[in-house]
């Protein structure tokens, strides 16, 4: 039937009939919180969120979102020194490590998520060893393997690689299985582009690269079924959930991993896209919290299972 039998605002005419019939809902529990640790604490006016903890101060900051209802939290490092190979990133008693175990202790209702990579620990600012100005693959996955078995031996509920080596989920994969962690999964940045809106990141984690960018190793924007492969890939390889970073110029690719794989998806909402959110509601462009909203939903409707994003602490008081 067609108008005027069928009329399809009559479902939209209050809020209660709006919600009754809504087909995608924001649920905290959805969500990862990320959370910069260091060798000490310090604010980020500009950009909220994108500060960095102290080991001490972390666990106020757990406490705080355990009663604001948010359970799960990505954890990145930034060691007191930096060298050639990263070392501080798998280092017994490193930022990320201390973290952990300060976290498993005094906030153990919180999900504990770690970024698995070298550079914010390496003093060129790359993903991997280097092998004159090239990223080497291969000598990379030793150093990836040793971050990961380090960060479920100080209490990880997964690890989650992002630096885009080729056959990292399994060395992750095999490393963690001979050191007993075969219940430990591995939550894979298969679908990792290279983007502009990283910057605020790599400006908080001190990770931009020294030279060069990352075009060798992070994806082709303009490549869908290449990403398709890659999450292929890391599914053969051990993978137990699948990201796509960044989220807002990729929810098509988002949708194309929902409907491929059967394992969970998650996405990235990065630092640019809260960044630019940010300045347009400080200058009154836009209204923060409803643009905010929108595009955390546009990001769940395209498919998205979990979702990694600055805005989590604050959505937790919105909804």
């Amino acid at each position: 039937m067609s108008f005027p039998a069928t009329r399809l605002r009559r479902l939209r005419r209050s809020d209660r009939l709006r919600s009754l019939v809504r087909e995608t809902r924001l649920d905290l529990e959805d969500f990862v919180y990320p959370l910069f640790v260091g060798p000490e604490a310090f604010e980020n006016p500009d950009l909220p969120g994108l500060g960095r903890h102290s080991v001490e101060s972390l666990a106020t900051e757990a406490h705080e979102l355990e009663q604001l209802g948010v359970r799960s939290v990505i954890l990145f490092g930034i060691p007191e020194e930096k060298d050639a190979e990263g070392s501080g990133a798998w280092d017994d008693d490193g930022v990320i490590q201390q973290a952990l175990r300060a976290l498993r202790e005094g906030a153990p209702g919180l999900v504990l998520l770690t970024d698995v990579c070298v550079c914010e620990y390496t003093s060129h600012g790359h993903c991997g060893a280097l092998e004159g100005d090239d990223v080497d693959n291969d000598a990379t996955l030793e150093l990836l393997a040793r971050t990961a078995v380090s960060h479920a031996e100080a209490g990880a509920d997964a690890v989650c690689p992002s630096d885009m080596m080729d056959g990292r989920v399994g060395a992750i994969r095999s490393a963690l299985d001979e050191a007993g962690h075969s219940e430990t999964p591995i939550v894979s940045y298969a679908a990792k582009y290279v983007s502009a809106f990283y910057g605020p990141f790599r400006e908080a984690a001190e990770s931009a690269p020294a030279f060069g960018d990352r075009r060798g190793y992070q994806l082709d924007p303009a490549n869908v079924r290449e990403a398709l492969r890659e999450c292929e890939l890391d599914v053969r390889e051990g993978a137990d959930a699948l990201i796509v970073k960044p989220a807002l110029p990729n929810l098509d690719v988002i949708r194309a991993v929902r409907e491929r794989f059967d394992l969970p998806v998650g996405a990235y909402n990065v630092s640019g896209e809260y960044a630019m959110l940010k300045a347009a509601g400080a200058r009154g462009w836009l209204d923060e919290r409803q643009a905010a909203v929108e595009s955390l939903t546009a990001i769940v409707r395209a498919g998205a299972d979990l979702v990694v994003s600055y805005w989590t602490k604050e959505l937790a008081g919105w909804l």
